[in-house]
């Protein structure tokens, strides 16, 4: 669809004033990145952390794309120089990849941690979790988060923390499984910029999807097994179970 020049306008206004503090983002991420690494407890089950701040390229695919969708379903795009900082909250990026999808029990509350200990602040009341699995929505909810069910078929966390209550800049930490690290890399290679109109793709990427979910629930029952095992051949043998923090 052809947007207006008022609107493009709009878009290249937006992108213009997020080009202009774009190092201010990587900055934030970059921080969050250290103050996340400082705890050891957390450090311990962290099997990847990288961060970086939205190429103003894709800034520009994403409110275009946006501003498209608001024009088909009939209402007008809003998104501003002004409010820009608001209604995108990944212009800066965080993400931690993990083994095992129990391991949130443990990452959940550790983050929580470090973000309250460090002076964030978390934009809105409860941080949303995204999956189609029903057992995982279960698990996810009882730590307190919003779940959602992504049209997509992927499972992940995400946090949008501010650094401090006057800063208007956001920071989006996504949370998610080196198998669902997979299909995000899959589906991204795909289906960004622009969604792709393969139905074969998009029905095999739902395969993926499920296939993934498997995985991170086998590998769950992998360690759930081996830990029970270390617990009965240490009470045959009298002693303690071994600590693994990845555990």
């Amino acid at each position: 669809m052809a947007l207006s020049s008022k609107i493009m306008e709009q878009i290249d206004a937006a992108v213009g004033a997020f080009e202009q503090v774009r190092r201010n983002f990587e900055t934030d991420a970059s921080i969050l990145q250290e103050r996340l690494l400082t705890n050891a407890d957390l450090k311990k089950l962290i099997l990847s952390l990288k961060w970086r701040a939205k190429e103003p390229s894709h800034l520009r695919e994403k409110l275009t794309r946006k501003a498209n969708e608001a024009i088909g379903s009939g209402k007008s795009f809003d998104i501003t120089p002004e409010n820009l900082f608001d209604h995108i909250p990944d212009l800066a990026g965080v993400r931690l990849l993990h083994l095992h999808m129990r391991q949130l029990e443990k990452i959940h509350p550790l983050i929580i941690k470090v973000l309250q200990d460090e002076g964030y602040v978390l934009k809105g009341r409860k941080q949303e979790a995204k999956t189609w699995d029903p057992e995982y929505a279960e698990m996810l909810k009882s730590l307190g988060l919003k779940v959602t069910q992504d049209q997509s078929f992927y499972t992940s966390v995400h946090y949008i923390i501010k650094q401090n209550r006057t800063t208007p800049r956001l920071c989006e930490l996504q949370v998610r499984t080196l198998a669902e690290e997979i299909w995000g890399e899959v589906s991204h290679t795909i289906n960004y910029p622009n969604e792709t109109d393969s139905v074969a793709c998009r029905e095999q990427i739902k395969v993926l999807a499920r296939l993934v979910s498997g995985c991170s629930r086998l590998v769950d029952s992998i360690v759930l097994s081996y830990e029970d095992h270390c617990r009965r051949a240490n009470r045959s043998a009298g002693k303690r179970p071994p600590r693994n923090g990845k555990r």
